[in-house]
C-alpha cells in the first residue's frame, strides 16, 4: 500500500460497484427500442415469436392506446416489464429481428435489381436483352421478346393494365429463383 493512499480508499477500490449509471441508461433504452420494435411488428410475426404472457398482453395494451402520450408512457411501462427478465430471455428474440432485418434488405436489393432489369428491357435496350439470354439460356427468347413488345406498347396506351410489364418481372424473378437453387 503506498504512503498516499488511506486504508479505507484501498478498501473501496477492491469493492465491484456494479454498473455505472450511463451504462444502465444504455441498457434501457435498448429495452426500450427492442419495446418499439416488437410493438410495431405484425402480428402473425409477433406470434411466432416466444415472448412470456405479459410482456405479450403488455404489447397488446400498447398497441389499442390511442394517444401518443399515452403510448409513450405504456410503451415505457412495457420496456420495465421486458426489464424484469434476463437478456437470456429476449436474445432469441433479438437474434429473430436481427436475422429478418438482414434478411429483408437482401430481398429488398434483390427486387430492385430485377425491377432495373425490367426496366432496361422496356426501354428498348437490346444490349440488356442480350445479356439476359446470354446468363440464361434455357428463357424462352420468343416468348421473352413478345413480352417485352406487349409492355412497350402497354406502355405507350395510358388506358391499358400493365399485365406485360408484370409478367416479364415474374419471370425475370422465376429465373432469378431457379439460379439460387442451382447454387
Amino acid at each position: 500500500m503506498s504512503p498516499s493512499r488511506s486504508r479505507n480508499q484501498t478498501e473501496l477500490d477492491d469493492e465491484d460497484y456494479g454498473p455505472s449509471r450511463t451504462q444502465q441508461r444504455r441498457e434501457a433504452l435498448a429495452v426500450l427500442v427492442l419495446a418499439q420494435q416488437l410493438v410495431d411488428l405484425q402480428p402473425s410475426r409477433l406470434a411466432k415469436l416466444a415472448l412470456p404472457d405479459d410482456v405479450r398482453h403488455e404489447i397488446d395494451v400498447t398497441r389499442r392506446t390511442p394517444s401518443h402520450g399515452a403510448k409513450k408512457r405504456q410503451l415505457a411501462f412495457l420496456a420495465k416489464v421486458m426489464r424484469r427478465y434476463g437478456d437470456d430471455d429476449f436474445a432469441a428474440v433479438r437474434a429473430e429481428l436481427g436475422e429478418n432485418r438482414e434478411k429483408q434488405r437482401q430481398e429488398t436489393a434483390a427486387m430492385h435489381r430485377l425491377e432495373a432489369m425490367r426496366d432496361r428491357l422496356v426501354a428498348e435496350d437490346e444490349a440488356a436483352l442480350s445479356e439476359l439470354i446470354a446468363e440464361h439460356p434455357q428463357v424462352d427468347r420468343q416468348h421473352l421478346r413478345s413480352l417485352v413488345r406487349q409492355a412497350r406498347i402497354e406502355k405507350d396506351t395510358p388506358n391499358k393494365p400493365p399485365r406485360a410489364y408484370r409478367e416479364i418481372f415474374q419471370l425475370l424473378k422465376d429465373l432469378q429463383a431457379g439460379d439460387a437453387s442451382e447454387d
